[in-house]
């Protein structure tokens, strides 16, 4: 899955991310949560590449992430 940051707009910028968990939550009753971590730099404007434990529904595109 491929994520792009707010406020991220360079591939230097982007590299301080690459490790940190992200975890998607469910907008279901239960808020399931899924989690992956930050594998690599996708292009040179700042999009990251996101491996997740599991694959995402497609609900999930377009939706916000949280980053530790």
């Amino acid at each position: 899955m491929i994520i792009k940051i707010e406020g991220v707009d360079s591939k230097e910028k982007a590299i301080k991310y690459i490790g940190k968990e992200v975890i998607w939550k469910t907008p279901s009753e239960k808020q399931k949560e899924i989690r992956g971590r930050i594998a690599a730099v996708h292009g040179n404007r700042g999009a990251l590449r996101v491996i997740f434990e599991k694959g995402m529904p497609g609900q999930s595109i377009g939706t916000k992430v949280t980053i530790k």
